[in-house]
């Protein structure tokens, strides 16, 4: 059995990586612009990447499903091998969560989704000015915990990197040894 993940598994990890972080960056800098047609195009950008998380969300977890994970390596002690499976769970829930919080709180505003401008997306609720202010401040508090999470991900990336040199990092890296260990 390899020691890395599939090609597939790390292109979905890196695809969303990169969308998580654009959709968060964008998110906390269009809220304080004022209204013009740039923010917006802003919101639509946000919004499609939010719905391309949620996409990639589930194309993941159907690969999850269907391609067993490589084991992880020896000599990882319980506790850590605990703490990444809750944060890999935690990241499976938010990885829905937060684009499903974000859908709600758009279909609320009466704004709706118009996927890459082409493809109209259902409201999940009807128009709720009475409830606006909450679903905004869920999907706020959800993507900051992604955003939380993502960063404690990184660390923990980047110290079985320099600090083990134990290869976990390099098992979803598409370069490098073919098996890492």
């Amino acid at each position: 059995m390899s020691l890395r993940y599939t090609k597939t598994a790390m292109l979905l990890h890196w695809l969303m990586a990169l969308a998580i972080v654009s959709g968060w960056v964008m998110g906390n800098y269009m809220v304080d612009l004022k209204f013009s047609p740039d923010k917006l195009q802003l919101y639509s950008w946000h919004k499609w990447i939010g719905f391309t998380v949620f996409l990639l969300a589930l194309a993941r977890l159907i690969w999850r499903w269907t391609h067993k994970p490589p084991a992880p390596l020896n000599g990882q002690p319980k506790w850590q091998l605990h703490a990444a499976s809750v944060t890999h769970a935690l990241f499976y829930v938010l990885f829905f969560a937060v684009p499903v919080s974000g859908w709600v709180f758009s279909s609320s505003t009466g704004f709706p989704l118009v996927y890459l401008g082409l493809i109209p997306i259902p409201d999940l609720i009807g128009k709720s000015p009475e409830l606006k202010d909450t679903l905004k401040a869920v999907h706020w508090y959800l993507s900051t915990g992604l955003a939380a999470l993502v960063v404690l991900h990184i660390a923990a990336a980047v110290k079985h990197l320099l600090v083990n040199g134990d290869g976990t990092f390099a098992r979803m890296l598409p370069w490098g040894r073919p098996d890492a260990d």
